[in-house]
């Protein structure tokens, strides 16, 4: 499974969790892009302003993701297994997942993280 993950680039916390997936990347077919990079709504299909609700993935067949499917879909991706997206799918489980999302994400600012991404690298949003 290939694709990309868009994340908060202004987000420290954000920024710790892209670097520690990155880490567990053991085929090469994941890629992160902040997505303050101009472009990236159309991309993804969805409106400039919905960008920062959440996480998004894009799959090489064009599918779009968010939130915690998105992170399970990101997590398939760099494990080589689709086991993330499947657990996901049972029922029940993505809904608690996403719930748990919804708060980090509403409380990323809040969360120790690392310098945001687009801070070390200003050039790639």
């Amino acid at each position: 499974m290939e694709g990309t993950l868009f994340f908060d680039g202004g987000c420290g916390m954000c920024t710790r969790a892209r670097n520690l997936l990155v880490r567990f990347d053991r085929t090469g077919n994941l890629q992160t892009e902040p997505y303050q990079q101009p472009g990236t709504a159309q991309r993804l299909g969805v409106p400039p302003e919905q960008l920062p609700e959440s996480v998004w993935w894009l799959g090489e067949a064009g599918e779009v993701y968010a939130a915690a499917e998105a992170v399970n879909a990101a997590l398939s991706s760099a494990l080589g297994t689709r086991a993330p997206l499947q657990i996901y799918r049972i029922p029940g489980v993505g809904q608690v997942q996403e719930a748990v999302y919804r708060w980090v994400a509403d409380n990323r600012y809040r969360f120790p993280g690392t310098t945001p991404f687009c801070e070390t690298d200003p050039a790639a949003c």
